[in-house]
């Protein structure tokens, strides 16, 4: 059982993505992406920080190494961003900075298919987190794979409208995120079967899984929200934190629950 809602966990993110991609139109996806890039933030914050790195450092391992590891996380994570394997940038028409006409399809149409591979990348990691989550506690596989999810529907969706813009048609842009987001469900079957013979590295690995969240929060997200606004928005883009937030602490609720 505990495959199957990894499968279904890691199947869940590029799923409800993509059908929510297909079912907005293109000026409706840019206005709803700085939304969920609120809600993100707030939800992948709110896991790291409340949830998975409490239940890591009652694994009982060592404090010293486990924040030794979530430097390595964060310096690595920064790494494969500088190369341009780690892409969380949501670089898409709409996004606040001011760019001429031709900008986003001049860069996209370098960086289409570098996209791609970075988010598939992205994805096969997503799920590895999410299988050692699952594996080390059901209730943190849960919320885990609820992060992930949230933070899964703005990238893509924002991936979406980069491709598009790079010239990809509507339907090959979906096909090919669909695509890319099945690499969670491969990194999640092969975390089943890898990380389960290492029972010991669950602190680790959930550090690890920490210092994403918290990367991608901190170094991506809430970048893109630090600019002056009016007070609505701002209020607007503070209420959403508050909602990610809030979702964390239900789910966690919930589960708890059952």
């Amino acid at each position: 059982m505990t495959l199957l809602y990894i499968v279904l966990a890691t199947l869940a993110g590029g799923v409800l993505s993509v059908v929510i991609a297909a079912s907005l139109t293109f000026s409706v996806l840019t206005r709803l992406v700085k939304h969920l890039v609120s809600l993100s933030a707030g939800v992948l914050l709110g896991t790291a920080l409340l949830h998975v790195l409490p239940e890591a450092f009652e694994g009982g391992a060592d404090a010293h190494q486990l924040f030794a590891t979530l430097l390595g996380g964060l310096l690595f994570f920064f790494l494969l961003e500088k190369a341009e394997l780690y892409r969380h940038d949501h670089h898409h028409c709409g996004d606040g900075h001011d760019h001429h006409h031709h900008f986003d399809r001049e860069q996209a149409g370098r960086g289409g298919f570098s996209v791609l591979v970075g988010d598939s990348i992205h994805n096969f990691c997503d799920g590895v987190i999410i299988a050692a989550a699952f594996l080390a506690n059901p209730e943190l596989g849960v919320t885990t794979a609820i992060a992930v999810i949230l933070h899964e529907i703005p990238q893509e969706v924002g991936d979406t409208i980069v491709l598009i813009n790079a010239g990809f048609s509507r339907r090959k842009a979906l096909l090919y995120n669909a695509l890319s987001g099945l690499a969670a469900v491969v990194g999640g079957v092969l975390g089943y079967f890898v990380v389960g013979a290492w029972s010991g590295m669950f602190p680790y690995l959930l550090v690890i899984a920490s210092s994403s969240f918290v990367y991608v929060a901190v170094a991506d997200l809430l970048p893109q929200m630090q600019k002056r606004l009016p007070w609505r928005e701002l209020v607007s883009q503070v209420l959403w934190i508050g909602a990610g937030l809030a979702l964390v602490l239900l789910a966690k609720a919930a589960v708890h629950e059952h």
